[in-house]
C-alpha cells in the first residue's frame, strides 16, 4: 500500500497478524512445551495457511471487480479499447504478490472459479481442511463442467473426505467425480488437451537446466522408451565411457534433438565481464553469464569453451566500476544482428525487465515511447515479454526511467501502477 493511502483496519489487523507471526518464526530460547504442542501448532500453521489463502482469494476477487468497473468506465470514456476489459489486472495482482503473471492468471483464476462455482471447496480451504494446492487442483479438474454440473461435484466433494486422503488420492477422487458428472466433456477436454503440447525449458540449481516436454501421454512413454533402450544397448555392449544410466539418457537426448554427434559439443557464447583475465585465471572469482539462464561460475565457463567442439566464441563487454551492471560493449564477434539490441538482451539477462517477471523477454521496449520523443538508445531500452510491453498502453501505467546506468547507479526502471504503487527493476550485474 502507497504511503498516501490511509490503512484501514483489515490491513492493520493483518500487520499485526504478520508481526505475531514473525515472533512465532523466532528460535525459542528454551523449548516450548513437549514434540506433541509443536506438531499441534504445526498443525495449526498449516490451517492458518489454508485460510491465508482464502481471504488473499477474497481480496484478488474484490479488486478484479473493481478495476473491471474502472475499465468499463474507461472504454465508456473512449479511452480503452473494448478488447482490452480485464487486461493488466493480473498484472498488478503479480507485482503486488511478487509473483510472475503466469502465477497471478493461474491465481485470478482460481479465486473467480472458488467464489462462483465452488463455494463448498472454498469452504473447506477456508477451515484449513485442505491446501491451498489441492483446491487449485480442483478448479482445475472441474474447469470442463458447466456451472450447474460443477457446483454438483463440488457438494459431492464435501463428502468425499479429502482432508484425510494423500494429495495423489485426494486429486484421483476428484477426477472421478469430474469423469461422473460428464464423461463426453472429460473425454473432449483430453482430445483438447493435446493442442496444447510444447518444450519448455527454466534455469534449475548448480548450473543446470530443465528441459520438459507436454506430450500426448503415447508420446511420452514412446520418447522415454526409445531412450532407455538405447542406454540399455550401450549398458551391454559396456560402451559406457564410465557414465552412469541417467547420464546415457540425458546425453543421447540431447544428441538426438541437436544432430551433435556428442552432447557436450554445443555452439557456446559466454559473455566475460572484463577484465580478461576472468576467462584465462584459474584463481579468478569473476563468473560468466549464459543469456537466458544466468551465471557459471568461471571455471565451469573456462571448461565449456575448452572442451565444446561447437562454434565458441567470447566478446568484451563493460561492467560499470561501481554497481557491475553492463554499460557497454565490443561488437566485434562473428555472426551478429543488430548490436544495441544484443547488448540490452546481455544487460538485462534475457528477461523481461518487468519486476517478478520470469518470462523471456523477446520484445525491446522503448521506456519512453518513441511517440513522446523517447530516444532509441542503451539507456531508453529494456527487454520485456509480449504481455508487459503490450500492458505499458493501458490507462493508468506509467514507466520511468532513474538511472539509465551509465553514472554511479545501475540501469534503473520504476513501473507505476494504476492504483499508484510503484515498484523499482534495476539491472543486475
Amino acid at each position: 500500500m502507497s504511503s498516501n493511502e490511509v490503512v484501514d483496519a483489515v490491513s492493520a489487523e493483518l500487520t499485526a497478524l504478520l508481526a505475531r507471526l514473525g515472533e512465532l518464526a523466532q528460535w525459542p530460547t528454551d523449548p516450548v512445551g513437549n514434540g506433541a504442542v509443536q506438531i499441534d501448532r504445526i498443525a495449526l500453521l498449516e490451517q492458518a495457511r489454508a485460510a491465508l489463502a482464502a481471504a488473499q482469494h477474497t481480496a484478488i476477487v474484490t479488486f478484479g471487480r473493481a478495476q473491471v468497473e474502472t475499465q468499463i468506465e474507461q472504454i465508456a470514456d473512449g479511452r480503452l479499447d473494448p478488447e482490452k476489459l480485464g487486461r493488466g489486472i493480473a498484472d498488478q495482482i503479480a507485482l503486488a504478490a511478487h509473483v510472475s503473471p503466469h502465477v497471478a492468471d493461474r491465481r485470478l483464476g482460481v479465486a473467480r472459479a472458488l467464489a462462483t462455482d465452488l463455494p463448498c471447496t472454498r469452504a473447506l480451504l477456508v477451515a484449513g481442511r485442505i491446501t491451498e494446492h489441492l483446491a487449485e487442483h480442483i478448479v482445475s479438474l472441474t474447469s470442463h463442467l458447466d456451472a450447474e454440473n460443477r457446483r454438483l461435484v463440488d457438494k459431492q466433494i464435501t463428502d468425499a473426505g479429502l482432508e484425510d486422503m494423500g494429495r495423489k488420492q485426494a486429486e484421483a477422487a476428484v477426477k472421478k467425480l469430474a469423469y461422473e458428472a460428464d464423461p463426453v466433456g472429460f473425454t473432449r477436454r483430453g482430445r483438447t488437451a493435446r493442442k496444447d503440447r510444447r518444450v519448455t525449458l527454466r534455469p534449475a540449481p548448480d548450473t543446470m537446466s530443465v528441459l520438459s516436454g507436454l506430450l500426448p501421454v503415447e508420446q511420452g512413454v514412446a520418447c522415454l522408451a526409445s531412450l532407455r533402450k538405447y542406454a540399455d544397448s550401450l549398458i551391454a555392449t559396456g560402451d559406457t565411457d564410465g557414465r552412469t544410466r541417467d547420464q546415457i539418457l540425458a546425453d543421447t537426448l540431447v544428441e538426438r534433438l541437436t544432430g551433435q554427434a556428442r552432447a557436450e559439443d554445443v555452439n557456446v557464447e559466454v559473455g566475460i565481464v572484463l577484465p580478461l583475465d576472468a576467462l584465462t585465471d584459474p584463481q579468478s572469482p569473476t563468473t560468466g553469464e549464459l543469456v537466458g539462464h544466468g551465471p557459471l561460475p568461471g571455471p565451469i565457463a573456462r571448461e565449456i569453451l575448452a572442451t565444446s567442439k561447437g562454434r565458441r566464441w567470447w566478446r568484451r563487454l563493460f561492467a560499470h566500476p561501481d554497481h557491475g551492471t553492463l554499460v557497454g560493449g565490443d561488437p566485434q564477434r562473428r555472426l551478429f544482428d543488430g548490436f544495441l539490441a544484443t547488448l540490452i538482451r546481455w544487460r538485462d539477462h534475457g528477461w523481461c525487465r518487468e519486476p517478478f517477471c520470469t518470462a523471456p523477454g523477446r520484445h525491446l521496449d522503448h521506456i519512453i515511447g518513441k511517440q513522446a520523443g523517447g530516444p532509441t538508445s542503451f539507456g531508453n531500452g529494456r527487454g520485456t515479454c509480449a504481455r508487459h510491453n503490450q500492458n505499458k498502453e493501458l490507462p493508468g501505467w506509467r514507466h520511468r526511467i532513474v538511472h539509465d546506468g551509465h553514472g554511479n547507479q545501475p540501469h534503473t526502471v520504476v513501473t507505476t501502477t494504476p492504483t499508484g504503487h510503484t515498484y523499482t527493476s534495476r539491472a543486475g550485474p
